[in-house]
Parts: C-alpha cells; sequence; structure tokens
C-alpha cells in the first residue's frame, strides 16, 4: 500500500481527571444551590432549581495534542510507534507512561 497515516495521540497521566456530573446532581449541592440564587434570582425569596433533562457536565483535563506521520503498512502497529514518538520526543514520564489514539487520517 501507498500513502501515510497521520496519528493523533495523547499522553495519558494517573492524575487526569475525567468526571461527569448530572446537572439534577449538581443542583441538589446546597453550595452550588446558593451560589445559583444569589447570582441570578438576587433579591427574591422561595426560590427553586429545578431542570426538565439530565443533561451532563464533563469535567476533565486538557491534554496536548501530538501528531506521527507513519506509513500505512505500519497500521497494525501504530499504537507501538505512538509510544515510541513519545517516548523520542521525551514526553512521557513518572504517572503519564500512557499513550491514548485520538485521531487516525489517512494521506
Amino acid at each position: 500500500m501507498d500513502g501515510n497515516i497521520v496519528v493523533t495521540y495523547k499522553i495519558l497521566c494517573e492524575s487526569d481527571l475525567n468526571e461527569e456530573i448530572s446537572i439534577s446532581d449538581l443542583l441538589e449541592n446546597e453550595k452550588i444551590a446558593k451560589l445559583i440564587k444569589s447570582e441570578f434570582a438576587k433579591g427574591y425569596r422561595n426560590i427553586t432549581l429545578t431542570t426538565n433533562m439530565d443533561a451532563v457536565l464533563k469535567i476533565k483535563t486538557i491534554k496536548e495534542l501530538h501528531t506521527l506521520e507513519v506509513s500505512k503498512n505500519d497500521f497494525a502497529d501504530l499504537l507501538v510507534l505512538a509510544e515510541e514518538d513519545a517516548n523520542n520526543k521525551k514526553l512521557l514520564k513518572k504517572g503519564c507512561e500512557r499513550v491514548e489514539l485520538v485521531n487516525i487520517e489517512t494521506l
């Protein structure tokens, strides 16, 4: 096969944050509810906060994306090649030793 593949990856760390909180759980928190009421309903009494759908709020660590270009023949080894690239660029450190493939694009 002729051509190349551009692989986009990110480095994962043990201390990364990746949480999901439903809006209803968020509104049940007294501190959050009080803050919303004081900010958006200042001076009003007997206010309640409700939601009509259970949307999810995601809290996660922002990660830098890195790219690597390889031959299409190396498709089976993309993860290994991404790990080697990260190691060569000295991106892998203690506590940040995993690679996640984010996107694979053919050229």
